[in-house]
């Protein structure tokens, strides 16, 4: 591992401290799109992976004007009420013509934004499928490591494939709308089988059809294969302002995260995303490294062109250019003591 520098070494001291400033720089530094930040940010994980791991992880996902943010307001309180810190990682989209991103979940969590006990960072999608950002695993290891025990991931709604952040948290909580479809449109939604806990809000609006839409799902996750065989996602109804009806979901967080301690999923849980970061971060790098292939750089100019005027296929383009890329690269060793951050020695925490 490399030693911090001096400057880092005193960001490491006020992430642990539980300084503010200190974590939200330390984001900021892993989640760059530059080289030499991107290398004082690992450095910055290594250093502080000892200390992480012993949050709870929860992630927050559901389609656009669900309510997400509103519901996170009024959970987040309720937690840190109970006596816990409470980071919230909310992921925004990045406009594909501008690149731009609005940032703006703190506006919607402001009671929380307020709270001392409560940390929100907004962060841009970028270009990451999914419903969140590239360096979401990253932040989340330093918000453990400046001291909060609970950690939600709010995802920015793009649709029914949003299942990315079932691969890095405990529990997935799925928001739905009272008028969400019908039992196939159910069926379709690939998170839906994902989903450890689903949650139709805004039932106060319509608590008939709030009703029918909590038979239909209910009727729906008889057919799915359950996500763990220790529990059965219940289907909860809410008003995301309704106090005794938020206390109610943080009573079925707290009870799934004590049959899943009970049953070892929760560890099984963790250790195999651990080793699905690992395989992201080889995918990730191994992209990074052919763009910057030279040789390829020099071909693939002619090759975009052949392909757009359609004198190229795709798939012969792209054979191609992993050939020549393949052909020119010299094997090379790791260096030893190489770290991919590797999860906590220690294994999990289960208990509060």
């Amino acid at each position: 591992m490399t030693p911090a520098a001096g400057a880092d070494a005193a960001l490491i001291e006020g992430v642990l401290a539980g300084d503010r400033r200190a974590l939200a720089k330390a984001i900021t530094l892993v989640e760059s799109s530059r080289r030499d930040q991107q290398d004082r940010g690992q450095t910055l994980i290594e250093a502080l992976l000892p200390h992480t791991g012993r949050s709870l992880r929860i992630g927050v996902s559901g389609v656009p004007g669900v309510g997400k943010s509103t519901f996170i307001e009024s959970l987040g309180l309720h937690i840190i009420g109970q006596g816990h810190r409470l980071a919230v990682l909310a992921v925004d989209p990045t406009s594909s013509l501008s690149g731009g991103a609005i940032l703006g979940d703190k506006t919607r969590m402001q009671g929380l934004a307020r709270a001392p006990a409560a940390f929100i960072r907004p962060s841009p999608a970028g270009a990451c499928p999914g419903g969140v950002a590239a360096r979401t695993r990253e932040a989340m290891l330093l918000c453990e490591a400046a001291g909060f025990d609970v950690v939600i991931v709010e995802t920015m709604g793009v649709g029914q494939a949003e299942t990315a952040v079932a691969r890095m948290t405990d529990l997935l909580v799925l928001l739905q709308l009272p008028l969400a479809g019908d039992g196939l449109q159910a069926l379709k939604k690939g998170i839906l089988e994902l989903a450890d806990l689903i949650i139709i809000n805004k039932a106060d609006l319509a608590p008939a059809a709030a009703a029918a839409a909590r038979q239909t799902l209910e009727d729906a996750l008889t057919i799915l294969r359950p996500a763990s065989p220790h529990w059965q996602p219940p289907v909860l109804m809410l008003s995301a302002r309704d106090g005794g009806a938020v206390a109610a979901v943080w009573s079925q967080i707290e009870r799934y995260r004590e049959l899943q301690c009970r049953g070892g999923e929760f560890e099984r849980r963790r250790r195999s995303q651990a080793l699905d970061w690992m395989w992201h971060l080889i995918e990730e790098r191994l992209r990074a490294d052919f763009r910057a292939h030279p040789a390829v750089g020099a071909l693939l100019p002619d090759l975009t062109r052949a392909v757009s005027s359609g004198t190229l296929s795709p798939t012969l383009a792209a054979t191609r250019l992993l050939t020549l890329a393949q052909a020119s690269r010299s094997p090379a060793a790791a260096p030893p003591g190489a770290a991919v951050g590797a999860p906590d020695p220690d294994g999990p925490r289960c208990d509060p």
